[in-house]
């Protein structure tokens, strides 16, 4: 019999867990990744690099998106006892929020309840004498820090070694894909902010959500924990200070600027993020103590009505859709995957 194909657009960090989730899953078949930029590209428009990360869940549905966020929590917790080449990394996070809990959009629908609290094993909520002035409320949690210069190249490898292939393409229509690999058993999109221009797609509900960061040398006074400040879990002024081990620096941001299809560092922005990232963890010392190593811009790929996770029939073919994750892209990756290659059922190809 000849060996099922399956292929796969684009190699961001949804795309590639979904190319491995696919081959564990199906362990016979030939699994081809296409994409415009792979791991070490360093370009806007491809996100995952610029990426944090972390793990801290902006899912309230009690739904299928929270289950994706807890599948990955879960994925994460295996990598980070695997093995230190993964880029998942065990750590502390602290939390603090400048509006009211039911005012800051962390509370699980038709509960009330922060739905990842027995995930994590428990939140512990801050004293008063913890929290930063101005703020309402927050609390500790053990979660995971992702260095993505790491954890993008382990993905790739892992995938390689598992036999799937990497082509370098781009395409101005599906259809194309189609073409180039005829006779696959489904095609899987998993193009991010591409699919908003992708022929055959043209998701415009698919919008760039803009953020920029710098990575600064690793301080005097090591970082044993993550923080993020913010008026709201998802929200324009977030700040977050994300420390990758003890060598590979300090991630500080961030902003979040919808519908900016700028590629551009501004200078002011930086600036800013700077002094909100000090004031947020001492540990940093003053703002002019900070050694910046590169400043960055990624544009994520959001999507007004949340992640696309579909399948449809396209030219008698079968495709799947998994894109728009947002900034929820690897706190999301592992479920979103699962899902993903839920969606083939028993027979892909019509």
């Amino acid at each position: 019999m000849k060996q099922p194909l399956y292929v796969l657009l684009g190699a961001g960090v949804v795309g590639l867990s979904t190319a491995l989730e696919l081959r564990e899953r199906h362990p016979k078949s030939l699994v081809i990744v296409v994409a415009k930029h792979l791991p070490g590209d360093r370009v806007a428009e491809y996100a995952s690099p610029w990426a944090g990360a972390n793990w801290l869940s902006v899912a309230t549905d009690n739904g299928r998106q929270e289950e994706w966020d807890a599948v990955t929590y879960k994925s994460f917790r295996l990598l980070a006892e695997q093995s230190a080449t993964t880029g998942v990394q065990s750590m502390e996070l602290r939390a603090i929020f400048d509006q009211p809990a039911d005012h800051a959009d962390i509370l699980s629908v038709g509960t009330g309840q922060i739905w990842y609290d027995r995930l994590v094993g428990g939140l512990r909520p801050l004293s008063s004498d913890k929290l930063p002035e101005g703020s309402q409320f927050g609390f500790d949690l053990d979660t995971f820090v992702i260095d993505t210069r790491v954890y993008l190249f382990w993905l790739e490898h892992k995938a390689r070694k598992m036999g799937i292939e990497f082509h370098r393409a781009m395409y101005s229509d599906i259809a194309e894909l189609f073409h180039s690999f005829p006779g696959a058993k489904a095609y899987f999109n998993c193009s991010a902010l591409g699919s908003h221009s992708l022929k055959g797609v043209e998701d415009k509900n698919v919008y760039p959500t803009k953020g920029q960061v710098m990575l600064v040398e690793n301080p005097t006074t090591p970082l044993t924990r993550m923080y993020f400040r913010s008026p709201r879990r998802v929200d324009n002024d977030t700040t977050y200070v994300f420390p990758r081990g003890m060598h590979n620096g300090v991630v500080l941001g961030g902003c979040r600027l919808d519908n900016d299809w700028s590629g551009e560092i501004d200078a002011d922005l930086a600036e800013d993020i700077k002094r909100r990232c000090c004031n947020l963890a001492p540990e940093l010392g003053s703002p002019e103590d900070l050694k910046i190593l590169y400043h960055a811009v990624g544009l994520r790929p959001s999507r007004k009505g949340g992640a696309r996770i579909e399948r449809e029939v396209m030219q008698n073919v079968v495709v799947i859709h998994n894109y728009g994750a947002g900034g929820a892209g690897y706190q999301a990756s592992w479920g979103m995957a699962k899902a993903a290659v839920d969606l083939l059922g028993g027979e892909e190809r019509l």
